[in-house]
């Protein structure tokens, strides 16, 4: 029993990840999830009915929150370096 079962999880894990999925196909994926995941959350957060102050700002910063920042599209390893500095500085001239 104990083999039939982990090979029915192991299969379904297999099936899930699926190697195959390329990378670009994998962040369009990930893109869609990701829009309609924030769609789904606003939808939810506008049918909250609010009567109070803070319950509407509350309200506000969570849908800021969702938003998609344009300075956030790329990591910070492909981001270009603003002033470049060789590591290890050369040692000045006076040091000796």
């Amino acid at each position: 029993m104990f083999l039939l079962r982990s090979a029915f999880w192991l299969t379904l894990a297999f099936l899930v990840i699926r190697p195959s999925i390329d990378g670009a196909d994998g962040a369009v994926l990930a893109n869609q999830a990701m829009a309609r995941g924030s769609q789904f959350v606003a939808a939810q957060i506008d049918a909250i009915e609010c009567t109070e102050i803070q319950c509407l700002g509350g309200k506000a910063l969570a849908s800021a929150a969702l938003r998609t920042n344009p300075l956030t599209d790329a990591p910070m390893h492909v981001a270009p370096v603003a002033n470049p500095v060789p590591l290890p500085r050369p040692r000045p001239d006076r040091a000796g």
